[in-house]
């Protein structure tokens, strides 16, 4: 698989006007927010001036320029313009490390909140860098781990929240990328780090510039290429773990900013440095002012980072129509080891995946923790039928979306030639969760059937944008889930804004979003259920086309196949299996990636079987991730969309590292 990324040709411009132009809207959304507190003459407003909203402005244009020269950094080194902190999982490493400390480590503390997020920064970097050195750091699948580390950093985070909310109420809105200030102490901590890392990458200009002319020419040159590229990213990393253990993560300005340097016409690396860095910290101050004018009384309640990632992801899909992939289809994928697992299996796959989804389903529906001991234990059977009435609408909720998402998973990664493709991954869960958001906030009394319309409409709308995008006049995989991975950003950046704005639905939808069961009802389980048999079942009977069109468009139109109806037939049951299976599981379950690739691993390989294996192991896995969700932590409950997000994103990662 070969993959490259280019950026339109440079125009013939400078980019001084620009920021000019671009600075002078900071400073007049600034002057908007402060005019009142300058009009005013009581010693309340000038406190407010002098400890608030000026330390704020500050912090902005310091973490706006730092993030900037952070996305340069790493887009210069990887030759990558869509690498940044936020899709390098850089910023969300250093956000989980923070909350992990907070919680269960506070003398880790003592030691520096930056010293904490520049680990947790590291670690995250050095995973997604150490798949992209397998693979030759290629862009698409640095983008692609970059992405998936953010979204289980971003899944565990959200489950510390969930468990500690009592504690942690304002953790939620720092984490989304908060810029409100109290004193002028943050400012005065930050701005001596960040010069002396940026005064290092200035230092680094001469052997950045060898880099031009590629690896080869930098070595014959003298330079040390592999020592260079990594101080340049640590140095990256720096900038980009200070700023979030300051302000929490800012999304995608790293991304945009030395995009608009390079646009406007810088070309040499200290240009793009420099100007990366202007622009950064007038796009982030910008985007504060904005925030607080169009915010109001509540401007200290809109996490400023989540509305970059609304300005970020369009970018971040614009920027798709320069990447340029080849792909192999999926039935050709590693025939060898698939002979092999036919022939290790045999007979007996079907036995294996009867006998451990109805141990999966005996053990969630029978085998507990007591509610006063906390002890492991059956229950007794004068309650029995009590605890069933409670326990078995969750687990049919659970084992029902586990099939659906698993089933579309298997439609998907056919059709696309693509076995990483799944309603999680692309973003198509995403599109669930932002109609039933619209549905929460606009109607008076949100019923199952209007929030099913609501899920399905929105994983449909999502599905045809992301298929608009992934298209060309043929199926592009690595275009197509690069598409998914940013369309599924905005969305959960568009949900974010919504979740902190005071309105007390939104823990509810926070914690529907996190795919939690607790509210399932045997009204919700049963419909979830006969949704997904009548689609299933649909899905069967297409099940010759899924055998044929991998094969490619020639082989599908010479047996007759009409590749427009069947394309759009199976696309829409896809959709509506994403809405319904999001209903009830939330978006991040990877149910739907997982079921597919356990049911190729036991020798599954034609469409039909793979279909009713793919969503055995589904369901079998929701209904794991429920009960654990519901065990591990006693008595605290975790949801389990999460819990198998947790699951879900290694194996993705390990995929990705095989492939």
């Amino acid at each position: 698989m070969s993959v490259s990324v280019s950026l339109p040709p440079f125009p013939s411009r400078h980019p001084a006007p620009f920021a000019a132009l671009l600075l002078a809207l900071a400073g007049w959304l600034a002057w908007l927010t402060m005019a009142p507190l300058l009009a005013a003459s009581g010693p309340v407003d000038s406190l407010l001036l002098m400890n608030s909203a000026l330390p704020r402005l500050a912090v902005a244009l310091l973490a706006g320029a730092a993030l900037g020269l952070s996305g340069a950094l790493f887009q210069f080194v990887l030759k990558n313009p869509l690498a940044s902190p936020a899709t390098l999982g850089v910023s969300a490493g250093a956000n989980l490390a923070l909350v992990v400390a907070m919680l269960y480590a506070p003398a880790l503390m003592g030691l520096g909140r930056d010293v904490v997020a520049l680990a947790g920064s590291g670690i995250a970097a050095a995973v997604v860098l150490r798949l992209g050195a397998r693979r030759d750091f290629s862009p698409f699948v640095l983008i692609l781990a970059g992405l998936i580390v953010s979204l289980w950093c971003g899944a565990l985070a959200a489950i510390l929240i969930l468990m500690n909310d009592r504690y942690l109420a304002g953790l939620f809105i720092w984490g989304a990328g908060s810029l409100s200030q109290q004193s002028w102490q943050p400012v005065l901590s930050l701005a001596p780090k960040l010069l002396v890392a940026a005064v290092l990458a200035g230092l680094m200009l001469r052997p950045l510039a060898l880099l031009e002319a590629g690896d080869v020419t930098a070595s014959s040159l003298g330079a040390r290429v592999p020592r260079l590229r990594f101080m340049a990213v640590a140095i990256a990393v720096v900038l980009a773990a200070l700023v979030t253990s300051t302000v929490g993560v800012i999304g995608f300005i790293g991304l945009v900013a030395p995009a608009i340097a390079r646009l406007t016409g810088a070309r040499r690396p200290a240009a793009i440095l420099l100007w990366s860095g202007v622009f950064g910290a007038g796009l982030l101050s910008a985007t504060d002012g904005l925030v607080q004018w169009m915010a109001g009384g509540m401007k200290d309640f809109v996490p400023t980072g989540a509305v970059t990632a609304v300005i970020g992801a369009p970018l971040l899909l614009a920027l798709l129509g320069g990447l340029k992939a080849r792909h192999r289809p999926l039935p050709a994928a590693r025939p060898q080891r698939m002979a092999a697992s036919v022939e290790r299996w045999g007979r007996g796959r079907w036995v294996v995946l009867a006998l451990g989804f109805l141990l999966l389903l005996t053990l969630a529906l029978f085998v507990g923790r007591a509610p006063l001991t906390g002890g492991w234990s059956l229950p007794p059977l004068p309650v029995l039928d009590d605890i069933l009435a409670l326990r078995l609408p969750r687990v049919v909720a659970a084992l029902s979306a586990g099939a659906m998402l698993a089933v579309a998973g298997v439609i998907l990664q056919r059709l696309t030639g693509n076995e990483l493709a799944s309603p999680e991954v692309l973003g198509i869960s995403a599109g669930a969760t932002v109609g039933v958001t619209v549905l929460l906030f606009v109607a008076a009394v949100p019923t199952l059937p209007l929030q099913l319309l609501a899920a399905s409409l929105g994983s449909l709308a999502v599905l045809a944008a992301i298929f608009t995008l992934g298209f060309g006049k043929r199926f592009e995989p690595e275009r197509l889930l690069m598409a998914g991975v940013a369309l599924s950003a905005l969305v959960d950046a568009i949900c974010g804004v919504i979740a902190v704005n005071g309105d007390p639905r939104a823990m509810i939808l926070l914690r529907w979003m996190s795919g939690s069961t607790y509210s399932a009802d045997l009204t919700l389980s049963l419909t979830v259920l006969v949704s997904g048999l009548v689609l299933a079942v649909a899905a069967l009977a297409m099940r010759r086309w899924l055998d044929i069109l991998p094969l490619g468009t020639e082989t599908a139109s010479g047996v007759g196949i009409d590749l427009g109806r069947s394309r759009l037939l199976l696309f829409l049951v896809a959709g509506i299996l994403s809405g319904a299976a999001t209903l009830a599981a939330g978006p991040l379950s990877f149910a739907g990636l997982m079921g597919p690739h356990i049911a190729r691993e036991l020798g599954l390989k034609r469409a039909g079987s793979q279909i009713v294996g793919g969503a055995l192991a589904g369901a079998g896995i929701l209904v794991l991730a429920d009960w654990a969700g519901r065990n591990l932590a006693f008595p605290y409950e975790m949801p389990a969309g999460l819990v198998a997000a947790l699951i879900g994103t290694p194996l993705l990662l390990a995929l990705i590292r095989r492939g």
